[in-house]
């Protein structure tokens, strides 16, 4: 019992001290020993427990585990640094969800959906962002690229796979658009298209 306990400070303080997600690989290399991914897995539900009714979460995405703030300290952490995450337009954060729900889809794919021209600069922000990345072909005329999401993707939005992905309007109130409330037409359609067929999408 107290060899687990000396293990799992070593798990919380690789976590909480990490700049990513520390995957059960990662967290083996702590030790020189051989630690059982199933003890690891049993000491990470312990921290987990642990942290409860703390200012942190220990959640689980797609390249590993982290600990993140809790979502009522979020706008404080913010404060301090304003300027820090990218402000994104509405129409790069519309894209953003057509690809995640919808992927893998070309760019005509998107300009259908949309029901507008899209605009080079929402693709290549995603792309920095490291939020989408081109992950095909589609078999056609000109072979366009076919865009998906990324374990970067999965990471910030704190998800393990794409089947974790929320209902659209539970995604739009997270990327803080509001498509249903939008008086505009073709926005609305928007979040038609995405609704009707996003099951297709999530793999």
């Amino acid at each position: 019992m107290e060899i687990n306990s000396k293990l799992k400070d070593v798990l919380e303080v690789a976590l909480l001290t990490t700049q990513k997600p520390l995957s059960i690989d990662d967290m083996q290399e702590l030790f020189d020993e051989k630690i059982e991914r199933s003890t690891l897995r049993m000491l990470l539900d312990e921290l987990k427990n642990d942290w409860d009714k703390k200012t942190l979460n220990l959640i689980e995405v797609s390249s590993g585990y982290r600990f993140e703030a809790k979502q009522q300290f979020v706008e404080n952490l913010m404060r301090m640094n304003p300027d820090r995450a990218p402000k994104y337009s509405r129409a790069v954060m519309e894209v953003l969800a057509i690809i995640a729900y919808r992927q893998p889809v070309t760019r005509g794919d998107i300009e259908s959906i949309r029901g507008v021209a899209l605009n080079p600069n929402a693709i290549r922000q995603l792309v920095e962002r490291e939020w989408i990345d081109i992950v095909g072909v589609k078999e056609t005329p000109g072979r366009p690229g076919l865009y998906g999401t990324t374990k970067h993707f999965l990471n910030d939005f704190g998800l393990t796979n794409l089947s974790d992905l929320p209902d659209i309007e539970k995604f739009e109130e997270q990327l803080n658009l509001d498509l249903a409330g939008n008086h505009n037409p073709e926005q609305n359609d928007t979040q038609a298209s995405i609704s009707n067929e996003s099951s297709d999408g999530q793999k």
